[in-house]
């Protein structure tokens, strides 16, 4: 994920128009709302205000960060508002994050992924004034935290005693009821836990912030900090500075007359401004004018006066007014050079999170910089007419469906083991990696598990691949799986037999579509669509009788459309029938219990593009699912059978 992982919210009541939620936000009294003075955004002076600061998340929603992440925040703030924050130094949970206080930005390291940032002001008597933190528990049995205008509504509410309050008003459709504390969707009638907890009061701010410092913070003596957030940091701004330096001797090659690039103090020793310089806000010299490389301007042209680079003093400043100051961008004065980078999707050369950086301290350098936004995946194709949907050349049909498959009750558990093992008379003096006694002795199953004709200190060995266990031990593992008699050893995962799996009854269909995936421009495209509907658990699922989910069906994956595609559609054709592309479980993506999730088999759902890992190119995707099939025992042997 490229940002702090955004709060599981329930279904909204359609669409989230910000224009019409923002409105009785700043209308009501104690509630969130940006307070401008003058233009940059500042409390009015000598006026108290809580400050919280927000990040804006893929919903459009302002998420707030806790109490001491704030503090942390104003604390660098206070040194140099035109620094950067390690978020790590205080929460370990958002160590690969930095917020840029100058462009408002928050970045993510490993994947150079940046989201816009605000410092928002609240009445010091509302919740986070008080250090009050209202939040629902969501599908995971963990806590969630309310936007900060809706917990700010929540706690108004209850102080006043009212029974229950209606979030419409806020574009929510929930019904919060104080007695019991709990949420209720009007729609779904669903209802989850509501918790009121007492936590760090918000910082408290008066009038504006202090002037802008420079990097490092404070009177430090030049050494930087030797924790690995700021090793990590560090080190990216010298490589960066590198390539400022090769990118301003590559446009400018006589180098008279350039705007001279700052390199970064933490490695220079003192800082980037030295006192008396009398740097404006715009990051030129009072009473300067930037000077321009050669050839910029014509003979009766000069660069305009007193210009002021965009992006400087952008911090509490109101979203449309943050937005006009990027649009300004676009007209960067002709005597500055821009210097764009424009790899944050990983395509370019550099490394995300260098590209990500880079562009950070090229605008903390005071030169506009052209930062893109993290793309969206191209999960679908275009639209296809069901007259261009073929089937697959050389493979039978376009669906199969499967049901609910009972057990075979007929398969007697010590039947199965003595099929694939033989007996060892003289075990060796080593450990049952099943129970971990030794095989010289009885198996760890004695007295737990009770089979006529298998005695305790019996062992056998299995013929393909000869690892040696206790039989009991073996008859324990058969019955503690799926009992389709089959046998997998432990060990190595040879499969004895035909592997069957869990998958619940669903329906898989495949055909191919006049589309080429990225790096098979020469190939049509085949797309399959698993679906599998909610239901209740078999015998053989973690909790039988009980209902299980299925997210996101139906789901479309992706094969090229060549000889190799073919194999492993077949193959996954195999798989399917045998109930073991997917299986119930815990999702790793939302913490679900008792849903429907992939069983080990990876699978393209992304068809234009690869920025999740699950699309295109990726030149060994087919080699690498042919491999997972082989340890599910579904190998090109079972397409001759």
């Amino acid at each position: 994920t490229s940002h702090p992982p955004p709060p599981r919210r329930a279904s909204l009541c359609g669409a989230w128009r910000g224009a019409e939620l923002l409105a009785p936000a700043m209308a009501r009294q104690g509630a969130g709302a940006l307070l401008a003075s003058g233009t940059l955004g500042f409390p009015p002076q000598n006026l108290a205000r809580v400050v919280v600061w927000e990040w804006l998340n893929e919903h459009g929603r302002w998420r707030p960060y806790s109490a001491a992440v704030c503090h942390h925040i104003e604390n660098v703030l206070k040194e140099d508002a035109r620094g950067s924050v390690v978020l790590g130094q205080v929460d370990v949970q958002l160590a690969p994050y930095v917020i840029d206080l100058q462009s408002m930005h928050q970045f993510r390291q490993d994947t150079g992924t940046m989201r816009p940032v605000r410092r928002n002001f609240y009445d010091p008597s509302s919740a986070p004034g008080k250090g009050i933190v209202w939040e629902w528990e969501n599908d995971n049995s963990s806590w969630t935290p309310y936007d900060m205008d809706i917990c700010i509504t929540i706690q108004n509410a209850y102080e006043k005693q009212h029974p229950w309050l209606d979030l419409s008003s806020l574009g929510f459709c929930y019904l919060i009821y104080f007695s019991s504390m709990s949420q209720m969707n009007r729609q779904t009638q669903r209802k989850r836990r509501l918790r009121r907890r007492m936590d760090l009061a918000y910082p408290l701010t008066m009038g504006s912030i202090p002037k802008s410092q420079s990097w490092p913070v404070g009177a430090s003596t030049g050494q930087p900090c030797s924790c690995q957030q700021c090793l990590l940091v560090n080190s990216t701004r010298a490589a960066s500075n590198a390539i400022l330096a090769s990118q301003r001797r590559k446009l400018y090659p006589g180098g008279a007359g350039t705007l001279p690039v700052r390199q970064s103090s933490t490695f220079a020793g003192g800082t980037l401004w030295p006192a008396g310089t009398g740097m404006a806000a715009g990051g030129v010299a009072k009473g300067e004018t930037p000077r321009a490389p050669a050839g910029a301007f014509g003979r009766s042209q000069s660069a305009p006066s007193g210009a002021q680079l965009p992006g400087l003093n952008n911090l509490n400043r109101p979203g449309t007014q943050r937005g006009a100051g990027v649009s300004a961008r676009a007209a960067v004065p002709p005597g500055v050079p821009a210097l764009p980078v424009k790899n944050l999707n990983g395509t370019g050369p550099v490394h995300p999170a260098l590209a990500g950086m880079t562009g950070i301290l090229m605008c903390a350098a005071g030169l506009p910089v052209c930062l893109t936004r993290a793309p969206k995946p191209i999960l679908h194709p275009p639209p296809v007419s069901k007259s261009d949907i073929k089937p697959v050349p050389g493979v039978s049909g376009i669906c199969r469906k499967t049901k609910k498959k009972h057990l075979r009750k007929s398969k007697n558990p010590e039947d199965v083991v003595r099929r694939y093992i033989q007996k060892v008379k003289t075990p060796p003096d080593e450990d049952c990696t099943i129970c971990m006694e030794r095989l010289v002795t009885s198996s760890g199953y004695e007295g737990v598990l009770s089979h006529r004709g298998i005695k305790p200190e019996l062992v056998g060995k299995l013929g393909k691949c000869g690892h040696m266990y206790h039989l009991l031990c073996l008859v324990a593992m058969y019955n503690n799986g799926n009992k389709d008699g089959s046998l997998q050893c432990p060990t190595c995962k040879a499969i004895y037999g035909e592997k069957t799996g869990t998958q619940p009854p669903g329906k898989m269909e495949f055909h191919l579509i006049p589309h080429s995936l990225p790096g098979y421009t020469d190939s049509k495209t085949i797309r399959i669509v698993y679906d599998i509907p909610t239901g209740i658990q078999g015998p053989e699922h973690p909790n039988p009788g009980k209902k299980f989910t299925a997210r996101g069906f139906p789901r479309h994956c992706y094969l090229p459309d060549n000889e190799k595609g073919r194999k492993v559609l077949k193959l996954l054709i195999v798989a399917w029938d045998r109930r073991l592309i997917f299986t119930i479980g815990t999702s790793n993506t939302t913490g679900e219990s008792d849903t429907v999730v992939w069983n080990e088999i990876h699978h393209k759902t992304e068809f234009g593009s690869n920025l999740t890992g699950h699309g295109y190119p990726d030149p060994n995707y087919l080699d690498n699912v042919l491999a997972e099939l082989l340890a599910q025992g579904v190998s090109e042997a079972t397409l001759k059978d």
